[in-house]
């Protein structure tokens, strides 16, 4: 049976589909976007098949076309709305829609066509404040308190979803990602601030030296990883618990990520932004955040992270290439 991977032409998304792909599932995308040209290409060369829906999650008529497409034994819920503060202000409207409304639409729906098993990627965003006082942050004690937007609406979709699924008999598990980069990284438009990683990298393509401005500490972790935890929450044959966090469970720096790369990659130039002066490479967190704790989802599942700064610094440039 196959997997549906809603907001398929999506950076997290293009990732797990591509994992799926390479293990030889069968895979529905439900996507308004067409994939990206290279996307297409390489999966076209992989075992599994893809089918792509052109529509959106706020469609009944779309979900119902892309769950009965083939049959469907779990999705894996991409689609969301990355919103920076612009587009708060902006159409916070259309935020909501799709990050709450959105995902409950998509519950549904899957219910109604017989799926058993839902995955939610939510956000280490939804920590917000508490992420700052600690050093390893806990899925079980510490307590939400997001600060923004996105990560309101992440908290808000992880406080309805449990029960809608408890009602309609549908397993949920929802992971909890850590700052996310790596292959398939691009600006769809719903995607407002890009990594500090991807940001890099364009700036040596084009030759001009990365500025960063303060080293904030993230958990950022490699694409690969994120899609092969996504991929074990779907394959699990019970649910134990609804929220794991699924990241490295190592804090490390866009200035850890630039010595990594400036190791690997012959006149890559990087510097601290000095008093006063503007930065070209814009952080994700804008605070230091503490570790995630992923002893759970080790625990419970197959995942264990493949990448740290150095082999993902590695990866990436080749991929690149």
């Amino acid at each position: 049976m196959a997997i549906l991977v809603t907001g398929a032409a999506g950076f997290v998304a293009l990732n797990v589909v591509e994992h799926l792909l390479a293990a030889g599932r069968d895979v529905v995308g439900l996507d308004r976007i067409k994939l990206p040209e290279r996307a297409a290409r390489d999966f076209a060369s992989l075992p599994g098949r893809l089918t792509m829906i052109d529509g959106t999650i706020l469609s009944n008529a779309d979900l119902s076309r892309a769950l009965t497409a083939m049959p469907v034994e779990a999705v894996i819920h991409c689609a969301v709305i990355t919103a920076g503060s612009e587009r708060e202000i902006a159409d916070p409207e259309s935020v909501v829609a799709v990050n709450v409304q959105g995902a409950v639409t998509t519950l549904m729906a899957a219910a109604r066509c017989g799926v058993k098993r839902f995955v939610y990627p939510s956000s280490g965003a939804v920590y917000g404040a508490s992420a700052a006082t600690v050093d390893l942050m806990d899925e079980d004690t510490l307590r939400p308190a997001p600060v923004n937007l996105y990560g309101l609406t992440k908290f808000a979709a992880e406080s309805i979803l449990p029960r809608i699924a408890e009602t309609q008999g549908v397993a949920l598990t929802v992971a909890r990602l850590g700052v996310v980069y790596g292959p398939w990284e691009y600006a769809t438009g719903v995607r407002d601030t890009l990594s500090p990683m991807l940001q890099t990298l364009d700036l040596a393509a084009a030759g001009i030296q990365a500025v960063l401005g303060p080293p904030w500490r993230g958990d950022y972790t490699l694409s690969r990883d994120i899609a092969a935890g996504l991929v074990a929450l779907a394959e699990m044959k019970s649910t134990p618990r609804t929220i794991y966090n699924l990241a490295t469970g190592q804090g490390t720096t866009a200035e850890d990520w630039c010595r990594a790369v400036a190791a690997r990659l012959p006149g890559f130039r990087w510097r601290r932004a000095r008093d006063g002066e503007a930065w070209n490479v814009e952080s994700h967190t804008g605070y230091d955040r503490g570790a995630m704790d992923i002893a759970r989802i080790i625990a419970d599942t197959p995942y264990r992270p493949a990448f740290d700064i150095e082999r993902a610094a590695e990866h990436l440039l080749a991929w690149r290439t």
